[in-house]
């Protein structure tokens, strides 16, 4: 209680001295130094600007004198020392923000992505106070001066992650473990990320009730004490140092207890070029497949449980992905559809820190590209950000001088400086082809000078083949591409270029061509006559369907028959059904032939 106290009255007086600023204006007598700007920013430094902070506009002044660094640093192409003062920038725009707009602005960022779920309960009152109010004055420093743990942050943030809360994490964890917070301020991070909003009811998978599994964290500190020494003992596939926590949010996201991870720790025993067999550990149920018995049957479902009694895919994708956070390795689970029916399993990074994605995938089914979701929001993992994490392309000199020229164009972008954001973006780009961020700057500068569209397509399409590699990435800049083509006025380039896309991904990603597919039938939901609806539907199951198997039911022929039998139109919709029995590929009792033959019993005469 006593410590709870004097944390309390720490606060307090950190976030009096720092209230929220009057917004960026004169420094007020606070500079960085030349000699402070050319290297990073250090913890006497930065304690002098807070304390002089007090004289002046709060953290406007802190965020003002710690970007008059960078760019000191930056013309002298200090470019370590200007990503330092620049993440200090970033940390005094984020600490000067007042609690209630966070809020307001989070709340609608989380409807917007439709996050939300019955888990997250909302504060009854937002306290009126500056996010500095979280942190103690030495946690503050301390966290500023650690450009490890900054770059991560500010690199991970989106707006679905709930700032005080992942601050008043972070400032828990570094009260209780001392010492020890540095050298685990990762795992500490990544903690923080994950835990600041509960997990959606029907996660980690939707087939076992809430009472058999409730979908509940342990607290920070359990956590945090569990994998710190699982890791300081040696007793982890991987060890810590060579982690970040975008690697390691994939450890923590357990609602395993910890003596229900010390006991997969103990037990399984798989090693790691090999734990791919730990999801062939629990012995597939048959009789339960068969029977249609897709919930988990019994009481708890606990590991040992799942072990003992066996159990379907999903089963087995829980037991394995759990098992190796247990033992400190990054996994995932993939729910996907394919040919046949419906699948699960795991992905994990393996010896070699490259991620391998298919383990338990039943190549032979040919399922597509499975669904994971991404512990921080909850929502689904972005494709690129795992092959992004697996080529390890951000720890290397280039991508260093591309996130600082990043930053710095962002700083520009704020102060609509557009002609200085433009050049930086440009630099970064062409440090480091592959920083999303950059090429986001690049095309809000040409939107900002209102270019001519043909120069937005040019810059689109450049995007675009910059990440040939990475099929989400493409997809999403030729779909810009696309629209642009349609506000320009040529429709007719437009619908090539989405034949194109959709056939493009075909033999290697069917889940993107299905997803264009589906677009296409969406828009003609909402403007086509039937007669038009059906043409496009036909089309669809011709051109995109014929392998597409329950993914294709899922997005195109079930939105579409639930349509036309909302609006009456029975006969039309049980022909539908037909024409996807007749065009695409149904193997017999398939899990796609029972769910074709179910829709088929409903809509007969």
């Amino acid at each position: 209680m006593s410590s709870g106290r004097r944390m309390t009255r720490t606060v307090m007086g950190f976030g009096v001295l720092l209230a929220l600023g009057r917004g960026p204006g004169e420094l007020g007598g606070q500079t960085v130094t030349a000699s402070e700007a050319f290297d990073p920013p250090t913890r006497v430094t930065l304690e002098r600007l807070i304390n002089e902070a007090k004289d002046a506009d709060g953290w406007a002044s802190v965020e003002a004198a710690s970007r008059a660094g960078a760019l000191a640093a930056m013309g002298r192409n200090r470019t370590t020392a200007a990503e330092g003062w620049l993440l200090v920038t970033r940390w005094a725009r984020v600490l000067g923000e007042n609690q209630r707009v966070f809020q307001d602005r989070w709340v609608a960022a989380m409807n917007s992505a439709r996050l939300g779920h019955p888990h997250i309960i909302l504060p009854e009152q937002v306290p009126d106070a500056a996010m500095s109010s979280v942190l103690s004055l030495e946690s503050a420093v301390m966290f500023m001066a650690d450009l490890d743990l900054s770059r991560v942050l500010f690199e991970a943030l989106t707006p679905y992650d709930h700032l005080p809360t992942v601050l008043a994490t972070l400032e828990r964890l570094r009260l209780d473990a001392g010492d020890d917070f540095a050298r685990n301020a990762q795992l500490a991070l990544a903690i923080a990320l994950v835990y600041d909003v509960p997990p959606p009811p029907d996660w980690p998978h939707g087939q076992v009730t809430e009472t058999q599994l409730p979908r509940q964290l342990p607290s920070a500190g359990q956590a945090f004490a569990y994998w710190r020494d699982l890791y300081a003992g040696r007793k982890a596939l991987h060890r810590l140092t060579t982690l970040t926590a975008m690697e390691l949010k994939f450890v923590v996201d357990v609602v395993a207890g910890n003596q229900e991870l010390a006991w997969a720790r103990d037990n399984i025993r798989v090693p790691l070029d090999h734990l791919e067999r730990t999801y062939a550990a629990v012995s597939y149920r048959v009789d339960r497949l068969e029977a249609g018995a897709m919930n988990w049957p019994g009481g708890r479902y606990t590991l040992p449980d799942i072990l003992g009694s066996g159990g379907i895919c999903v089963d087995q994708a829980y037991f394995a992905s759990t098992a190796a956070k247990a033992r400190g390795v990054p996994s995932l689970i993939f729910l996907g559809a394919g040919l046949d029916g419906r699948h699960a399993w795991f992905g994990y990074l393996d010896q070699s820190r490259r991620w391998d994605l298919d383990a338990g995938r039943y190549e032979a089914q040919r399922f597509v590209a499975g669904v994971a979701r991404d512990p921080q929001t909850w929502g689904a993992l972005n494709d690129h950000e795992l092959q992004f994490l697996a080529e390890h392309f951000r720890l290397l000199p280039p991508y260093a001088q591309s996130r600082a020229h990043m930053w710095m164009a962002q700083e520009y972008l704020r102060s609509e400086n557009l002609a200085r954001a433009g050049t930086e973006a440009r630099i970064a780009i062409n440090h480091e082809r592959r920083n999303v961020g950059a090429w986001e700057v690049w095309l809000a500068v040409l939107d900002g000078q209102k270019a001519p569209l043909v120069e937005r397509e040019s810059a689109l399409r450049e995007a675009a083949r910059a990440f040939q590699r990475y099929p989400d990435l493409n997809r999403r800049f030729m779909k810009e591409v696309i629209a642009v083509l349609r506000e320009r006025g040529q429709e007719s380039a437009a619908e090539n270029e989405e034949r194109l896309l959709a056939r493009k991904f075909q033999g290697t990603r069917s889940d993107l061509s299905i997803a264009e597919a589906a677009e296409a039938m969406a828009r003609s939901l909402a403007t086509d006559s039937l007669a038009g609806q059906q043409g496009v539907y036909r089309r669809i199951l011709l051109t995109y369907g014929r392998d597409g198997g329950i993914d294709m039911l899922d997005r195109v022929i079930r939105p579409f028959v639930r349509q036309l039998a909302a609006a009456g139109q029975r006969v039309a919709a049980l022909r539908a059904v037909q024409d996807a029995r007749r065009i695409l590929t149904v193997p017999d009792g398939s899990q796609f032939d029972g769910e074709l033959a179910l829709m088929e019993r409903l809509l007969a005469p």
